[in-house]
């Protein structure tokens, strides 16, 4: 970023809060960029006592992931996964339960994982190429992302 989004005015770096951060130079403005994470919603769809793993339509062949979507202006955390759910799968969830939030650093945001129990039949969106539903007692999470949240929920469900 150049310029500032409030006046059009040049940004420059300097110290903010012990950070360096762009700010606008038009001392009348005080316009500060932040860089603050986006809030991204993850859902760890239950239908028909499975857990649907989804391959987004940009991503190679075999990787799946959970349903994941950003949180809406105006919207709580729980009305927008409930959303999410079935903007990208069709489905109908009746319960949002909250697993954890997590830092996604490399995508600078945070990440408010939950577990939704969905019912009604599967009609997948344009975002999504392909779903897979996987046993609860074999799912197994990965060491970044929305992984966390899924090892975080095995743990809890099926401790070893």
């Amino acid at each position: 970023m150049k310029f500032c989004p409030m006046c059009k005015s040049d940004l420059f770096k300097k110290p903010v809060d012990g950070k360096n951060r762009l700010c606008c130079t038009n001392t009348d403005c005080g316009y500060v960029f932040w860089n603050n994470p986006t809030p991204v919603l993850a859902a760890l769809v239950e239908h028909e006592d499975k857990i649907i793993m989804a391959r987004n339509s940009a991503w190679p062949e075999g990787i799946f992931s959970v349903i994941t979507g950003f949180l809406e202006k105006g919207e709580s955390p729980e009305t927008g996964i409930i959303r999410e759910v079935e903007e990208e799968l069709g489905l109908t969830g009746s319960s949002a339960e909250l697993i954890g939030v997590y830092a996604f650093d490399k995508l600078n945001q945070i990440i408010i994982a939950y577990h939704v129990k969905a019912e009604g039949d599967i009609v997948l969106n344009e975002e999504l190429a392909e779903i897979k539903k996987v046993d609860k007692n074999r799912l197994k999470g990965w060491s970044f992302g929305t992984g966390l949240a899924v090892a975080d929920w095995v743990k809890k469900h099926y401790p070893k």
